[in-house]
């Protein structure tokens, strides 16, 4: 066994697709396709369901992926650890980020990008449990998330931002002359909507049933893209965290404040407590804090 055969069962599982996962790993299809079933024969155990083409993974397959993760990070980091005594900072940054924000992940990895030239980076769009979970099972070095029922004892954080709330409009069909909208007046008008299962979308109903109203949205949607498509389509507006540049995204498209309009909990940096520690991630929430001040816990 080696590493280039958990990467190659892991780029598996990225493409679902024997082709493009030759392709992301730089090898033919017929060398990805033995490779793997040279681990298969070493373990004893089908992992991969073949046909004509790739089906998914075996129940086996995916107990073994989940390994072949923990182990391709903790290869990563100790390539990060040996870096770091010789005064680099390199290797891959693997970040979660919950998909609605006022804090745009940008403020972080631009400076990292051009102080660490060698670093790399994975930015991934994920729940808060879900980053709490990659975080606790060393699958992510960093996670942006909100700060509720976080375990001070497990992660050490770094609070950044409280996320405020706009109205995001197209001005070609909509036209506002207050400078501030009350939530009633932002309910009044055609609105997109997240899906109800994102802690976005729950911030806001919660703080619409505070105010007695129950908003009918003509459109929901999980995907942060399609509300923005549908915003620029004139078939509705969208309640949207201000200070992440959605409104710079066309010349028509603007974002009105809403008044007192913002999340529960602050979005903040953790980062995993415990051994192995990561010094590549140690590195860059030192950088972080430096950057941006924040209160730490």
């Amino acid at each position: 066994m080696d590493i280039k055969q958990l990467k190659f069962l892991i780029a598996l599982d990225q493409t679902r697709h024997f082709g493009k996962a030759a392709e992301l790993c730089h090898v033919t299809q017929p060398t990805l396709s033995t490779r793997i079933s040279g681990l298969e024969d070493e373990l004893d155990l089908t992992l991969v369901r073949r046909g004509h083409r790739f089906e998914g993974f075996t129940e086996a397959g995916e107990r073994i992926l989940a390994w072949a993760k923990t182990l391709l990070a903790a290869h990563d980091g100790l390539q990060a650890e040996a870096a770091n005594f010789r005064g680099q900072l390199v290797g891959n940054l693997r970040i979660g980020m919950v998909p609605l924000s006022s804090f745009d992940p940008m403020l972080l990895l631009k400076p990292l990008s051009e102080r660490y030239p060698e670093l790399s980076f994975q930015l991934s769009a994920l729940s808060s449990e879900q980053i709490i979970d990659g975080l606790s099972r060393n699958h992510l070095d960093l996670g942006l998330c909100y700060l509720e029922h976080i375990n001070l004892e497990q992660f050490e954080v770094l609070e950044l931002a409280q996320t405020s709330m706009g109205l995001l409009f197209d001005s070609r069909y909509f036209q506002f002359t207050q400078e501030a909208l009350s939530w009633q007046e932002a309910c009044e008008v055609p609105l997109g909507m997240l899906s109800k299962t994102m802690h976005f979308r729950q911030s806001i109903t919660a703080r619409l049933r505070s105010e007695g109203l129950d908003p009918q949205p003509v459109m929901e949607s999980d995907s942060t893209f399609h509300l923005v498509q549908a915003v620029r389509a004139g078939i509705c507006c969208a309640i949207m965290p201000q200070h992440i540049g959605l409104e710079s995204l066309s010349g028509d498209m603007r974002m009105l404040p809403i008044a007192n309009a913002h999340t529960k909990a602050p979005i903040g940096l953790l980062r995993r407590l415990g051994e192995p520690s990561s010094a590549l991630a140690e590195k860059c929430f030192e950088e972080a804090r430096v950057l941006f001040g924040g209160q730490t816990s």
